[in-house]
Formats: C-alpha cells, sequence, structure tokens
C-alpha cells in the first residue's frame, strides 16, 4: 500500500470524528471561590486535547484522565476547544473560530495545540506554519488582553519506514516553524515532543498516562511563568 495512503488511513481511523467543545470547570472548583477569582484558560486543539481514548474506539477519556481537565484547580477554570480530525483553521473558518472563542471570553490565557493532522494530511510544514499565524492573529483580535501559548504537537509519524521518515522530517520543520512564529510574535511557546507524551497502541492519541505527563508538562510552564 503506498505509504501516505497508509498513513492517512490510519489517521482517518483515530481523529476523523465528530466533536464538540466543552468546559472542564466544576470539578475541582471552591464554591466559595468567586467569578472575579477564577482564570480561564481556553485550550484549542484537535482529538488530543479533545480526549480521545485510543483503547475504546470513538470514546472520549474521562474528565479525571484528559490533560485539560487535570491542569483545573480552585481558582483556574480550563475550557476544552478540542475537537476530533481538527486542523489548522482555514480562511473562510476563522470568523467560525473567533465567534466560539468570544463566547467564552475573558480569558487570561488560551493554549494553541494543532498541525498533526495538518501534516498526516501532507501538507508541508510551511503551510502549516502560515495558517498557524493567521489563526494567532484571529485570537489576538478577538481577545487583545489574552496571553498565548503556542504548543508543537509531539511527532506521530505512521506509516512505513519510509513514511515515518518523511512525516519526522515534516514535524520537525513544523516545530522549528512555530517556534519562530512564536518568537516573532512574541508569545510563549513549547515543544511537547520533548516531554517524553506515552502513546496508545494506535501511536496518535495520548495514552492516559500521556495526558498526564502532558499536563504535568503544561502546569510546569503556567507555574513559571504565572500564567500572565
Amino acid at each position: 500500500m503506498n505509504r501516505l495512503k497508509r498513513a492517512l488511513l490510519l489517521a482517518a481511523a483515530g481523529l476523523v470524528l465528530l466533536g464538540g467543545c466543552s468546559s472542564e470547570a466544576g470539578s475541582t472548583r471552591s464554591t466559595e471561590t468567586t467569578e472575579a477569582q477564577i482564570r480561564r484558560v481556553i485550550c484549542i486543539g484537535d482529538s488530543n486535547t479533545y480526549g480521545f481514548d485510543p483503547y475504546n474506539f470513538g470514546a472520549r477519556y474521562g474528565a479525571d484522565v484528559r490533560w485539560t481537565s487535570l491542569l483545573e484547580t480552585s481558582e483556574r477554570e480550563v475550557v476544552n476547544l478540542g475537537v476530533n480530525g481538527a486542523t489548522i483553521p482555514r480562511e473562510l473558518e476563522l470568523d467560525q473560530m473567533r465567534a466560539q472563542l468570544a463566547s467564552y471570553l475573558p480569558a487570561e490565557l488560551v493554549i494553541v495545540m494543532l498541525g498533526t493532522n495538518d501534516i498526516l494530511c501532507t501538507y508541508p510544514a510551511d503551510t502549516c506554519v502560515e495558517r498557524m499565524d493567521a489563526l494567532l492573529s484571529a485570537i489576538k483580535d478577538e481577545a487583545p488582553e489574552a496571553a498565548i501559548l503556542l504548543i508543537a504537537p509531539p511527532a506521530t509519524p505512521l506509516g512505513d519506514a519510509a513514511s515515518r521518515q518523511h512525516f519526522s522530517a515534516e514535524y520537525a520543520a513544523l516545530t522549528d516553524g512555530y517556534r519562530a512564529l512564536a518568537e516573532r510574535r512574541g508569545i510563549r511557546f513549547a515543544d511537547a515532543g520533548g516531554w517524553n507524551i506515552g502513546l496508545g497502541p494506535d501511536e496518535l492519541h495520548f495514552s492516559a498516562e500521556g495526558h498526564a505527563a502532558f499536563a504535568a508538562a503544561v502546569e510546569a510552564l503556567l507555574t513559571q511563568e504565572g500564567e500572565e
């Protein structure tokens, strides 16, 4: 089987599903904490933000597993805008993203991790970076007071040896492009490729341990930066 066709079939099996948006809020917040004290974090991403469970196809990890919900505290609300199969929004999709984002404002921080599906659909890394630049502009226009954390997703190369080599190179280029983009824009950047994120049997979606490791790494960043 053609290496890219095989990779795309694998991607479709685990990533291209109907998804939705949800707030992780409510599990750990104290009733004594006032709304003014709550720090809202909005997370934009794909199935690994949504919480796709690769061990139960079509299911979603519980709130006790998803990295977004693990970030919740009595003073921090996390809004999960992860959608299965999501790619970086194209120009015609940016208005929809703005409207969705606006419904959850104000927020202190917007975390963005997209690009996996774009790479697996064989879009070149430089195209992904251009689209991410436009998305970041849309976020900044809609939420000018919010800080932004851009995360390069961990590499999930699929297929035979040649396909894996191709995807690995594209992920590396995507990471470099995101890093340069974040530096130019003066926003935070993190490379999840260095976080040793565990994957499920499909080699594409985070395992429960992967979600825990991802949450710990993001928490460390938030604590270090004071979330502002």
